[in-house]
């Protein structure tokens, strides 16, 4: 077959090396995109008067045809033609002919490749933003059913204080809707055409490069033409928020994993994001969270892979940038699927409240509570630390806890506790009254999650 590039050669490729050089196998996923591309390109050359009416609306007719096949799977893509683009220039010559050679009229594939990916970003950062919202909506709709659920909190993996289910959940929260803002800054980056700036120095054709973005929606157009076809800043940007998404899921994920696990019982995950064992009838394995937190070192891998290739490629256009798609695709799929299992898993996630309460009941994660009590006494607070963790010690050498101590024994300690003290070693009392800004209590979990409500509902509207 022919390339289309193909005058400057005498010589002939060997397949081995065309199917190396070949990136047809993954960047047929950019097929939507590249035709409409090409639309925006050509309609941009007919209101400039670069190339006639009768030949320009031969070229739409035919592009979109191409159009209809590919939405009803009739294209077949081969490495002969080595890319997307010449795939489909090729698909286009055949419906209308030797015209079809005139749409590559003052554009390169270099601008054509870097305009696609801004596209199929653009449309797939606009989806995961979706559901990152939808998760962020599932874990408000949780913590409104535990604000009064009490678990552990934990440092060091270790009982820390007793605080809110719904405070735990709303952490998250937070978390993901950074995740969101930093996506949606993406989005500026990414909203910004490259075309018409050619192979690396634009084009000597009168071409009309505001006309273009407009017809493809996008909001800015590169100022440089140099920087245009070798950006992928914006490629990169999105992977290291993907990144940091990821590592959010995985925290999260790897504390369900706990959760569900004999040992704690906290939670217990549908059958539906759940495996069973080969060998042991009893096991009910989390799998899906496992993958989740599998998967992350994947996308950590795109995001090092592509700044791998840039950290040495000297300007404009080199064939490494062949390099940055499939990292891409990875990404977007990978992060798509994991935010639509965590959302189903905590949707239908059930809590084991009592459970939860308990491990706090048997525990001295109530022993800054009496440090606090002794504090409010007058007691400065670095000694009634030192009286609390003798005590801890005592208890733990006789296998009681601070709540199992007589009134007598604390009275010998000092004679400023009174009966009062064991209401305030309660795992209930302990979370009721912290009740700083952002802190765990009832009442700020409460104002935090309608805080939220508020944002989601702010968000639906725009």
């Amino acid at each position: 077959m022919k390339k289309l590039w193909g005058g400057r050669f005498d010589g002939k490729n060997e397949d081995w090396i065309d199917a190396f050089g070949a990136s047809i196998s993954f960047d047929q996923a950019l097929a939507k995109q590249d035709i409409q591309g090409s639309l925006a390109h050509v309609k941009m050359l007919m209101h400039t008067k670069i190339l006639s009416q009768s030949d320009g609306e031969a070229i739409i007719t035919g592009l979109k045809t191409i159009q209809q096949k590919l939405a009803n799977n009739e294209l077949e893509f081969t490495i002969q033609n080595e890319d997307i683009h010449l795939n489909i220039e090729s698909y286009l010559h055949d419906e209308i002919g030797p015209v079809a050679g005139k749409l590559h009229t003052g554009r390169s594939r270099n601008d054509q490749v870097a305009t696609d990916m801004h596209l199929y970003l653009k449309e797939h950062v606009l989806e995961i933003i979706e559901k990152v919202r939808e998760l962020r909506t599932v874990l408000v709709e949780k913590a409104t059913e535990n604000i009064e659920t009490i678990m552990p909190g934990y440092t060091h993996l270790q009982h820390a204080q007793p605080i809110s289910f719904a405070h735990h959940l709303m952490a998250y929260y937070q978390m993901l809707t950074r995740d969101e803002q930093r996506l949606t800054e993406n989005l500026q980056r990414i909203d910004c055409s490259p075309l018409g700036a050619a192979a690396l120095a634009g084009t000597t054709f009168p071409i009309d490069r505001e006309f273009s973005a407009n017809e493809l929606g996008f909001s800015s157009i590169y100022a440089n033409s140099l920087d245009a076809v070798s950006d992928r800043d914006f490629i990169l940007e999105f992977l290291s928020n993907s990144s940091i998404l990821m590592m959010h899921l995985s925290r999260f994920c790897e504390e369900l994993i706990l959760w569900c696990s004999h040992e704690f019982q906290f939670v217990q995950l549908s059958d539906t994001f759940s495996t069973g064992s080969s060998i042991m009838p009893q096991k009910k394995n989390p799998d899906m969270a496992e993958l989740i937190r599998g998967k992350t070192g994947r996308v950590y891998g795109d995001l090092f892979g592509l700044l791998t290739v840039m950290k040495g490629l000297p300007l404009a256009y080199n064939k490494d940038f062949q390099e940055d798609k499939e990292g891409m695709f990875d990404t977007v799929e990978t992060v798509s699927k994991s935010l639509s299992i965590m959302s189903g898993m905590i949707a239908t996630m059930q809590v084991n409240q009592q459970h939860m309460l308990e491990s706090t009941e048997k525990d001295f994660s109530n022993a800054t509570e009496l440090a606090d009590y002794l504090a409010n006494k007058g007691i400065p607070f670095r000694e009634a630390h030192e009286i609390v963790g003798k005590l801890v010690f005592s208890c733990i050498q006789r296998g009681i806890y601070l709540q199992d101590v007589s009134l007598d024994e604390y009275q010998a300690i000092t004679p400023v506790i009174t009966s009062d003290l064991y209401e305030k070693l309660t795992s209930k009392a302990a979370v009721q009254n912290r009740h700083s800004l952002g802190g765990t209590g009832f009442e700020q979990v409460e104002k935090q999650i309608i805080n939220a409500k508020k944002i989601l509902q702010k968000e639906a509207s725009r």
